[in-house]
């Protein structure tokens, strides 16, 4: 279920300071903007598991962070620490730390012909998992890389990556997956988006797509002087193995800093 969020003021009184809502809202469709930003990622999954009654909740602390090479280089760090619980594992239930995955990103401060952003460089996986069914127990890195064009109130781009594992427990699984994320998000004003974006992955060792699509509104707002965003939305598993879920509901609480 999708809901739009009415814009939120805490003071009736109050006016946006610089960056404005709108400003803020279009920096956080820009994976590489030079604004560091928390957000809090809440996935909520349903009909999982063989019997397709099975349950999973994912937390995602998705720190990212610029830092300022020098006067024509950004990079920009992006981590994703995930908590997971599922209900339908063969064991039973499981919950805690899983992989941890950090890509930096070289990129040039100023847009290219087109208006083209980009950034490239390495990724990371690292088998923090505290159980076997929520970790692969494998080092892993590869290639990333993000190209994207912001238009008035569009913003449309693709983010891209693949992992190959290179060190970790023999008796697991090696690693070969390869992420492709496209997304596209429409600013209406006064802080609100809406965004459309595709999780795609590939394992190329089980020969097997995961596919969810992500439909969410967002709202920046502020707290005092704490600006924040709040997305709601809802995902649909086009593609998937078996056992993966069906459907789920997506909430991100984002917080944002000024550098």
């Amino acid at each position: 279920m999708i809901s739009i969020i009415g814009f939120v003021t805490i003071n009736p009184g109050a006016v946006w300071s610089q960056p404005s809502a709108d400003d803020l809202s279009q920096q956080l469709a820009n994976p590489l903007a030079s604004l560091i930003s928390v957000p809090l990622q809440s996935n909520f999954d349903f009909k999982a598991g063989a019997s397709k009654s099975g349950f999973a909740y994912g937390l995602n602390i998705q720190p990212v962070v610029p830092f300022s090479l020098n006067d024509e280089w950004n990079i920009i760090s992006r981590t994703i620490i995930p908590i997971a619980y599922r209900d339908y594992t063969p064991g039973g239930s499981v919950s805690g730390l899983g992989d941890i995955n950090a890509s930096l990103f070289l990129s040039p401060k100023n847009a290219g012909p087109g208006g083209l952003i980009w950034g490239a460089g390495p990724v990371f996986l690292l088998p923090t998992a505290t159980d076997e069914y929520l970790g692969s127990g494998k080092f892993g890195l590869g290639p990333t890389a993000v190209a994207l064009v912001q238009r008035k109130e569009w913003t449309v781009g693709a983010l891209g990556n693949h992992i190959w594992s290179v060190a970790g427990s023999s008796s697991r699984q090696d690693v070969s997956a390869s992420l492709l994320q496209p997304f596209v998000s429409y600013s209406f004003g006064h802080g609100r988006s809406m965004s459309l974006s595709v999780d795609s992955t590939y394992d190329w060792q089980a020969n097997q797509w995961t596919v969810p699509i992500n439909l969410g509104v967002s709202q920046v707002f502020k707290i005092n002087d704490q600006a924040m965003s709040l997305q709601l939305g809802g995902r649909y598993y086009a593609d998937g193995p078996e056992g993966s879920p069906e459907w789920g509901l997506r909430t991100t609480l984002t917080f944002m800093f000024a550098k």
